[in-house]
């Protein structure tokens, strides 16, 4: 049996009955986790062994874990700065920042990685261009080099761990006002306008990052869809153009941004027609069942080899992490940078 195209989320700290119903059906590939499943180390890896005993082969487990306001799991974790605080390091020293962004990408990709979590979608790609609140510091940067430096460093680190990383938001969700999970953002540039946002993009996907996340963002001198449901943005500049062979995941479905395009089943066939291989439906359980009731017995062969890639694949013993003298290190390097932020 083959993953599911539907990553859902579930409600607390453990599965409940209706849980497992739901996450065997065929259409299900994945979970995405929130501050409300997480209560300790303990109690989260249980759940996570749980949700991927529950069938064969084993859901992917995800969560938004990118530092900053953006953090799911708290303490014990390490509390990691946001993304645009290793912009600001890097205009001073611009090595230094890169050395810590790549040991803060293993560590954050190590301690999920102890949990049994398979992806994190991080890094942002997007640019730091003080328009659009809910990216914010969550952007490394305001130039591309700056974002390729930090973001490509935090991969590697990611990936060095044993952690597939996840670049967001394609193709660059840094110039509009709106937020999309309230309203549909519209970016009114021309092309030539938006090719620097795209040259993060093109540049990490040489740099080899496996999977991007979708913008729910319209480009209106371009297409009137958002990106996510565009098989322009998608098929044409993004797998042909641009040669992406990797995972795409969408942002959640029920987004408002979304919402003036159909029903959860309509949203669900337009986002995967466009070439998106995972989708998410994150708080809306009727929404969640509906999409996989209606996506049952969809296969996606190329879509479904994709996603497989995306299991994690620790490169150290994660029963043993406080033990890890890279473990120390980097929280030792990140702790001592910050504190010296502060002082400052």
């Amino acid at each position: 049996m083959a993953l599911g195209s539907i990553m859902l989320d579930i409600e607390g700290l453990e599965l409940t009955p209706l849980d497992r119903d739901l996450l065997r059906q065929p259409a299900v590939g994945g979970v995405i986790l929130f501050k409300r499943n997480f209560s300790n180390i303990t109690q989260i890896t249980e759940l996570i062994a749980d949700i991927k005993s529950v069938k064969t082969p084993a859901l992917l487990v995800g969560v938004d874990q990118e530092g900053g306001r953006v953090q799911r799991f708290g303490a014990p974790m390490t509390a990691l700065p946001p993304m645009g605080w290793f912009g600001l390091l890097f205009d001073r020293d611009a090595r230094a920042a890169r050395e810590l962004a790549r040991e803060t990408g293993w560590l954050l990709a190590a301690e999920l990685l102890q949990t049994g979590v398979d992806v994190s979608f991080a890094p942002v790609l997007d640019l730091q261009r003080g328009v659009s609140s809910v990216i914010g510091d969550r952007a490394f940067h305001r130039s591309v080099d700056g974002v390729v430096a930090l973001a490509s460093a935090m991969m590697h680190g990611m990936q060095e761990a044993g952690m597939p990383a996840v670049g967001k938001h394609f193709p660059g969700h840094g110039a509009v006002v709106a937020d999309s999970h309230l309203e549909l953002p519209v970016d009114r540039r021309e092309y030539a306008d938006i090719t620097e946002d795209i040259q993060v993009f093109e540049r990490m996907i040489l740099a080899g990052i496996p999977a991007l996340m979708s913008a729910h963002v319209v480009y209106a001198t371009l297409d009137p869809l958002p990106a996510s449901f565009s098989p322009w943005w998608l098929t044409s500049e993004l797998r042909t153009r641009l040669g992406f062979r990797g995972a795409v995941f969408s942002d959640d479905l029920t987004m408002r941004a979304t919402s003036g395009f159909g029903d959860i089943t309509s949203r669900s066939d337009a986002v995967l027609a466009a070439g998106t291989d995972m989708i998410l439906i994150c708080n809306d359980r009727s929404s969640a069942e509906a999409a996989v009731d209606h996506q049952a017995g969809q296969q996606r062969p190329e879509a479904m080899a994709r996603l497989a890639r995306m299991r994690a694949t620790p490169t150290f013993d994660v029963t043993a992490l406080n033990d890890n003298p890279r473990w120390r290190s980097a929280r030792e390097q990140l702790q001592s940078a910050l504190a010296g932020e502060l002082v400052q």
